[in-house]
């Protein structure tokens, strides 16, 4: 018996106990007429079929996304690896599991990443940006550190907002030295933190955290409104000037460029026009190395539906 193995390490002939994510539980009846459950379990290694013979329950497809502890053995069906589970039940309070080691996690150490947001945050000279900084990252610091910041795209795994706008915030940081003719670096910084906020409602999340579907708000309004719309409120709690909300809320609401992209306004400051710019390279580049992490040095890629195009991974050596 081994114990919480790599789904990509598994063999055939493997008996193996451990914890894995249901990623699909679908009951069936057999030929025989007997009930059995098709399901698919996942770790961050990849996937693997797995059927529950005479199983009729509790499990099902209403528990698609969880943890689930399973002991079975690996065969071989039509030249594919198949697991044939002898035990299946939901993860328990008391049980203890790596959940890093079953769904994808940001390669960042967040606590770090949290504290650089917030030394930026108070690094802004701006008493009213920095008012409603402080007021968002109090009601949903927790959030903001811990979910995904797309669905599939760029940055899909957890904390994947929080390295998402920590990066953002950075190149933000470089690039208002660079023009201080020309932006204001505290509403840079305010909109580059704020803009992707209202992910957090945009989204439906399952029980370990990963973007499952958008929820009501989210596919009526979409994050942009929603972030521009809390902004407002806040606004008028903190009883900032009319025109710097309204900044605010230009930043959010224009931040994907164009209409064609989601934009609800086209940029129309020096400050939008960058933030646009700099949410498109970090998604992009966060692509880029996703990609090279399956494509070997020297090779292309398979054509990138967000890239529309293939890429090439050349090898060349990276400082570490």
């Amino acid at each position: 018996m081994e114990y919480d193995k790599r789904i990509d390490e598994m063999s055939v002939g493997d008996t193996v106990e451990g914890f894995y994510i249901l990623k699909t539980a679908v009951s069936k009846i057999a030929s025989n007429g007997r009930p059995y459950l098709n399901a698919v379990i996942s770790d961050v290694s990849g996937a693997l079929d797995a059927k529950v013979w005479d199983y009729g329950g509790p499990i099902s497809a209403a528990e698609e996304g969880k943890v689930v502890k399973v002991r079975g053995t690996v065969g071989e069906y039509r030249g594919t690896a198949q697991m044939s589970v002898d035990r299946i039940r939901l993860a328990q309070t008391q049980d203890r599991y790596d959940l890093s080691l079953l769904v994808p996690v940001a390669p960042i150490d967040r606590d770090a990443a949290y504290r650089e947001v917030e030394a930026t945050v108070e690094s802004l000279k701006d008493a009213d940006y920095q008012a409603v900084c402080r007021e968002m990252l109090k009601r949903h610091k927790e959030r903001f550190c811990e979910i995904p910041a797309a669905k599939s795209f760029h940055h899909s795994f957890l904390s994947g907002l929080l390295m998402h706008t920590g990066n953002m915030l950075k190149t933000a940081d470089f690039l208002a030295s660079l023009y201080a003719d020309t932006v204001d670096r505290d509403l840079l910084l305010a909109g580059t933190l704020l803009h992707d906020f209202a992910k957090i409602e945009e989204f439906t999340f399952s029980e370990v955290g990963l973007v499952t579907d958008y929820s009501v708000r989210g596919k009526l309004l979409g994050h942009l409104t929603m972030g521009a719309q809390e902004i407002g409120e806040i606004g008028r709690t903190l009883g900032l000037p009319e025109e710097k909300t309204a900044l605010l809320q230009h930043m959010l609401l224009s931040h994907h460029g164009e209409p064609e992209f989601g934009a609800a306004v086209r940029p129309m400051c020096a400050e939008s026009e960058l933030l646009s710019l700099i949410d498109l390279m970090d998604s992009r580049m966060e692509i880029y190395r996703e990609t090279f992490q399956s494509v070997p040095a020297g090779k292309f890629s398979g054509r990138i539906f967000a890239l529309d195009k293939v890429i090439y991974h050349h090898g060349g050596e990276k400082e570490t």
